[in-house]
């Protein structure tokens, strides 16, 4: 079975080797139709403590670490400038 990745921006990096990603999905109400937003709060692994708030990542399911770490961060999705780039332009 393929392991699933999701999207979503970190708003959270005050753990240790962990960050809380913020991932949004669309979907439809089933009586009304209205496309409404729903999220979730993961807790996901960072092993070099690399990633910053603000930065929209990918997330791996893995074999739980701890009691909320389910999910390790992939990469960066390059959607806008990082903090650190931005600041040197």
């Amino acid at each position: 079975m393929p392991k699933r990745v999701l999207t979503g921006n970190i708003v959270s990096d005050k753990g240790d080797k962990t960050v809380v990603v913020l991932v949004e999905r669309k979907v439809k109400h089933p009586l009304y139709g209205k496309i409404i937003r729903r999220s979730k709060k993961y807790h996901a692994h960072d092993e070099g403590n690399e990633y910053r708030e603000g930065e929209t990542v990918r997330i791996e399911e893995i074999a739980p670490i701890s009691k909320l770490k389910t999910w390790k961060v992939i990469e960066r999705v390059n959607t806008h400038a990082t903090p650190a780039t931005a600041d040197a332009a």
